[in-house]
């Protein structure tokens, strides 16, 4: 398995967590998506909304920390042109379980400019491979909005299968969401 921080390549696509170095890169790229992104974007419920989102520097420490601890493993969408890496979006193996759930979810977000190129299935697929094969887990979900069409055929196209409907699930775009829950189950049998 390794340990973290986890790089995990397919074709052209590197997985990697991001870096403090990555900043610039990790803030453009969020600016320009940023009404893109909006109707499918987590948002706090008034409750936490008084408390400062934190920074860049806080968030990659947050993300290491989750990492080494194997409790979520946040990592960059990387595309490789031409001997250079360029950040392209951002996927999470979240809410990582071991015992006898051995469960996890996977969330993800493209920019604009590259989706409906496959890239997303691709970082989907590699990071769901790598949750059954490495982490040895049993299951894992995605939840999605219904009317999120592009995210729903992601989830088919990485081998999820519909279960059902999370009614109020998530807070996204300010309220709660009713969310659609696709789930893979792994092939393999760790008895």
């Amino acid at each position: 398995m390794g340990s973290w921080p986890f790089v995990i390549e397919d074709h052209e696509i590197t997985l990697r967590p991001l870096r403090y170095r990555d900043r610039a890169q990790w803030l453009k790229v969020r600016a320009v998506n940023a009404q893109w992104l909006a109707p499918w974007e987590a948002t706090r419920p008034p409750l936490e909304s008084d408390r400062p989102l934190p920074s860049y520097y806080e968030m990659v420490r947050y993300y290491n920390k989750e990492g080494r601890e194997l409790r979520s493993i946040s990592l960059g969408i990387w595309l490789r042109e031409g001997g250079r890496e360029r950040l392209v979006g951002q996927i999470t193996l979240g809410g990582i379980v071991f015992g006898a759930y051995r469960g996890a979810h996977i969330g993800y977000w493209i920019d604009q400019r590259v989706a409906n190129r496959g890239y997303t299935t691709r970082a989907v697929k590699t990071l769901t491979d790598f949750a059954f094969n490495d982490l040895h887990l049993h299951r894992i979900e995605i939840n999605l909005r219904p009317e999120n069409a592009a995210s729903k055929k992601v989830a088919e196209k990485s081998g999820y299968s519909y279960e059902g409907l999370r009614p109020r699930y998530l807070h996204i775009a300010g309220d709660w969401r009713d969310h659609l829950t696709f789930v893979a189950e792994n092939p393999n049998n760790f008895n």
